[in-house]
């Protein structure tokens, strides 16, 4: 694609994620405030996830390594190098919860919805990063999964090299004994650069969830640490071999 038609098509993008947000708001509405159905809200979050790449033409494949375990909470962390990740980690299985941005609370309608379905944090706060945790872990008791970005945001300069993970959900994972599922994004930094140009490039996409990781087997919080980030980078390195 030239400059033109990737600027077309990323209005189009655009465009049909507010229209089908707008559609599906008035359902999410009703779970939010119907008790105890909060996790069909979620649930209607895949399916518009799925639907959204289907309606622009952008093919998702999903590579399950991992044997889940039915009805049982698993930690989902996924590297994080584009604004589209978010979005298509809605092809995760189960119930589950997103951590986020606070920022995302600002956003008109979304910000709501979020917040009410999901969990929002200020990484600059230490209070807000512990009560994330605290939620998280309330979530879990709860039954719910939980998906989570390590690297604690955009950070890396040089895709698909990752920067550090932080310690947060590794030290959930040891606590409460929940397996965590690496997750690699193989292209999206390639699909929806962080370059702020906001420019959709149209190609295939690939996820790749990996197989469980089980507190029990590490030693300790960092350990586990390291195998996860071992883990996502040796695909991304093996799905990009000329970046």
């Amino acid at each position: 694609m030239n400059k033109l038609p990737k600027r077309i098509y990323t209005y189009f993008a655009a465009l049909l994620f507010v229209v089908t947000f707008l559609v599906i708001f008035p359902f999410f509405l009703i779970c939010i405030w119907v008790p105890g159905w909060k996790r069909y809200g979620r649930k209607i979050n895949q399916y518009w996830a799925k639907t959204y790449f289907s309606l622009i033409f952008l093919p998702v494949q999903v590579e399950i390594k991992a044997k889940l375990k039915k009805n049982k909470p698993h930690i989902f962390l996924a590297n994080h190098f584009s604004y589209l990740d978010v979005a298509m980690m809605g092809f995760v299985p189960g119930d589950v919860l997103f951590v986020g941005k606070a920022s995302i609370r600002k956003v008109p309608l979304f910000g709501y919805y979020f917040k009410k379905l999901h969990i929002a944090v200020d990484r600059s706060r230490i209070k807000s990063r512990a009560e994330t945790m605290r939620r998280a872990g309330e979530a879990i008791d709860r039954g719910s999964g939980i998906v989570l970005f390590p690297e604690g945001g955009i950070y890396t300069q040089d895709p698909p090299r990752m920067v550090p993970f932080k310690n947060g959900a590794f030290r959930l994972a040891m606590e409460k004994q929940i397996p965590v599922v690496p997750v690699t994004l193989a292209y999206n930094h390639l699909i929806l650069p962080d370059d702020g140009l906001l420019m959709l490039h149209r190609r295939p996409a690939k996820m790749v969830l990996h197989e469980v990781l089980e507190p029990k087997d590490f030693e300790s919080e960092e350990a586990l640490r390291d195998k996860c980030f071992e883990v996502i980078q040796l695909q991304l390195l093996e799905d990009n071999p000329n970046l």
